[in-house]
């Protein structure tokens, strides 16, 4: 080739190299970051509801830390801190936002009075009393209290001492009792861990009967998945006494055998006269439980992103999500919950609320054939833990830090416990491809919802909290479990009880029962809730067919009742529920003469509850009921506390007690929702269990309530009719998804554990 052709060429693929790389990085510098839409900087200008919202806030660390101050100048006794309190002490246990009374608030939502005052609540443990016991306080207003009002007889039918929650400190102070070290040399031959290098877990009741605080402690060893390694270890120790000197060994479980002390256990173990254990670990063994990654990564997961911007806005504990508008606080209790969900304007509902979680297990070892866990003992909220950009939430939700006190000298900040996003679900919402007898055309919406997250790790079990907002007025309160499930040493009686997950290892049989507030008001009026219970179902009515008499059809038809009182509206377990039951409102039809109405449909596989003869079965008497409505009050807040796992048999809340057959026509009232599922554990369970296929919850969906399906407004809307271009944007935005999806969002940094 001649040289002067061959520089030539060079030349110009050297410009030609230059130029595209002047494409390429004008081109990322352009989409190097996705500016906001118009929408949502129309949606931060219209924006001021956020002061109705913070009626709802949870107390920050400036208004937990004024009411410390006040109740230790006001109270007239020495307060000790939680961390470092003895039974014989007084201290101050807990501190979270008192909600105001609802009637309160709905005026000053409705804009007909002003914003009730802001007010603390405060568990105050006097163990330093003649008469020992526990107080509630209203604390306010704040931020300058001036004033405190005990509530305890208010709430609570029965508050013993002995109810009080087992404390950090406690815990400790009871594996210092034990007097494990005495048996140091048998631990080591038989699990070749000292009894320091061992972890302890909870176990409840209790007992057997009101007053007593004796408590089974399984013993594990301390390595990653601890959950899944058993020593079929246990120690019982009455810790009932404020002094703790008397606090003793009960009783001691080694490897299927029992005995009345460690002296003994040492003593027989000496002789040969037990069956001894040995379970050793070496360093070099596999962790079948540990959480780490067996697989090289070599690719990253799919990310979604908003690349016009989020179409969502936050502000402070206050949510609009076009159609939607709603407040949310994280109670320290409770966990997370939303108030004032609006819809289209319209108060949907005052409250969404989990009420309690709870487990029952079986097994052959002391501390697990009678477990009945009632998390709200062990504070949902406090629970919380940050969440994983990318894994827990999408990496460009917005997350939000929560403020707890309890068990401390000041407040506590959990960092990204909350996440807010917009999930494009890939399913449609509604969808139809028509084509018969006419040109095809082809419509859909888009299900992309609004979710708020938050996720608790109570000890083993790890509970995803959704609230979902769809574009059609449906609202979704899901759970999904994970986490380990108990487990023990496997005997010859154990398979009884579980499944054989590893060698020597049973995966214990247990339920997971979750108990929901739904606070719904539909259709009302200023502060006026006025709602009834329309239940509908199906019936196979017989009739002769009209075009031949002498045929019989069975042709469905539509029964329909207005329910009249709580116990109509109470459904035990196990019986049949009506397939439709609906919050309406007898004072207001749709256009077609129906009530305007919202439907709750359950998602739950429940498994069978506890006799109702079991003495702590009182605990958790909602179980009874799949659905129950109750008339609203003030005193029925919640149908659970924080004080029934240690007093069960007695318990501070009663459930069952709130259904006393009160009219509820008419009325302001609250549904109390039952799901839950039975886990057996199997081999994929190992390292531990999935969410897939276990999410349970409710729906609120709207019927009767609007003139149509409201997303046919939704801008997610699609239509294309193939007689014309289908790849215009004006009816299928889809179509332009190249033309605004070029940009690159600017991700920010992985962060986790840091400030």
């Amino acid at each position: 080739m001649n040289l002067k052709i061959l520089f030539a060429i060079l030349a110009v693929a050297l410009v030609a190299i230059i130029a595209l790389n002047w494409i390429l990085l004008v081109g990322l510098s352009k989409s190097a970051s996705c500016k906001p839409s118009k929408f949502t900087e129309l949606l931060e200008e219209v924006y001021g509801e956020t002061s109705q919202g913070m009626v709802f806030a949870d107390l920050d660390s400036e208004e937990l830390t004024s009411v410390v101050q006040y109740l230790k100048l006001q109270l007239g006794v020495k307060l000790v801190s939680c961390a470092e309190a003895l039974p014989s002490d007084n201290y101050i246990h807990m501190i979270e936002l008192q909600l105001p009374r609802k009637s309160e608030v709905l005026k000053f939502l409705d804009s007909v009075a002003n914003q009730p005052k802001r007010e603390a609540r405060a568990v105050v443990i006097f163990g330093e009393q003649s008469e020992p016991n526990i107080t509630e306080y209203v604390v306010g207003p704040l931020p300058n209290p001036t004033y405190h009002k005990d509530i305890t007889s208010q709430k609570y039918q029965n508050l013993s001492f002995h109810s009080r929650p087992v404390t950090s400190f406690e815990h400790k102070k009871i594996l210092l009792r034990m007097g494990l070290e005495k048996a140091s040399r048998l631990l080591l031959q038989s699990f070749g861990s000292d009894w320091e290098d061992l972890i302890h877990l909870d176990s409840a009741p209790r007992g057997f009967k009101t007053g007593d605080r004796e408590t089974w402690f399984p013993f594990l060893r301390n390595v990653s998945g601890v959950f899944m390694h058993p020593l079929g270890f246990e120690v019982l120790i009455d810790h009932s006494s404020r002094n703790i000197s008397e606090w003793k060994v009960k009783q001691i479980f080694y490897n299927g055998q029992y005995f009345d002390s460690i002296e003994q256990l040492i003593t027989q173990y000496d002789r040969g006269a037990v069956k001894k254990i040995r379970l050793h670990r070496e360093q070099s063994d596999p962790n079948y439980a540990s959480l780490k990654p067996h697989m090289k990564h070599h690719s990253v997961s799919p990310l979604q992103y908003e690349p016009q911007g989020r179409r969502y806005s936050v502000a402070h504990n206050h949510v609009r999500y076009f159609n939607w508008k709603f407040a949310f606080r994280h109670s320290t209790v409770n966990g997370l919950q939303l108030f004032n969900i609006r819809f289209m304007e319209e108060r949907i509902a005052y409250e969404l609320s989990v009420e309690e979680l709870n487990s029952v297990y079986g097994g052959d070892s002391p501390s697990l054939m009678r477990t009945k866990f009632l998390d709200q003992h062990y504070s949902i909220g406090r629970s919380a833990n940050e969440l994983v950009r990318g894994v827990d939430c999408p990496y460009t939700a917005v997350f939000v830090d929560t403020v707890h006190f309890t068990e401390s000298e000041k407040p506590g900040q959990i960092r990204n416990s909350i996440c807010i996003f917009e999930l494009n679900k890939q399913i449609p919402l509604r969808r139809h491809f028509s084509s018969w007898y006419t040109a095809p055309s082809y419509g859909a919406v888009a299900d992309c919802v609004l979710i708020i997250r938050s996720i608790s790790t109570v000890a083993n079990y790890d509970y995803v909290f959704d609230y979902i907002f769809h574009h059609n007025g449906v609202i979704e309160t899901k759970v999904h479990p994970s986490g380990y499930a108990l487990t023990s040493i496997l005997s010859e009686s154990g398979l009884k009880y579980g499944a054989k997950l590893e060698e020597n290892l049973l995966g214990n049989i247990h339920t997971h029962f979750l108990h929901f507030k739904a606070d719904v008001d539909v259709a009302g009026r200023l502060q006026r809730t006025s709602n009834s219970i329309e239940t509908k179902d199906v019936e196979y009515e017989l009739k002769s067919a009209p075009w031949k008499n002498d045929q019989k059809i069975h042709v469905p038809v539509v029964k329909e009742q207005i329910l009249g009182t709580e116990n109509q509206a109470a459904f035990r377990a196990g019986t049949k529920m009506p397939r439709y039951l609906s919050f309406v409102n007898l004072h207001q039809r749709n256009n077609w003469n129906h009530y305007r109405g919202y439907r709750i449909q359950v998602v739950s596989f429940n498994p069978d509850s506890i006799p109702e003869e079991i003495p702590e079965e009182k605990a958790i008497s909602w179980q009874r009921y799949q659905l129950a409505v109750t008339k609203y009050k003030e005193k029925e807040q919640r149908s659970s506390s924080m004080y029934n796992q240690n007093n069960p048999w007695n318990p501070a809340v009663y459930f069952a007690g709130f259904i006393d057959d009160e009219d509820i026509q008419n009325e302001d009232l609250v549904a109390w929702i039952t799901a839950g599922f039975l886990h057996i554990p199997h081999s994929e369970d190992v390292p531990n269990t999935a969410t897939a296929g276990n999410g349970i919850g409710f729906y609120l969906k709207p019927i009767n309530y609007f003139l149509n399906d409201p997303s046919v407004n939704a801008e997610d809307a699609v239509y294309i009719d193939t007689s014309e271009d289908a790849e215009r944007c004006e009816n299928n935005p889809v179509a332009c998804t190249p033309e605004y999806a070029t940009c690159i969002p600017k991700f920010p940094d992985f962060t986790y554990g840091t400030d």
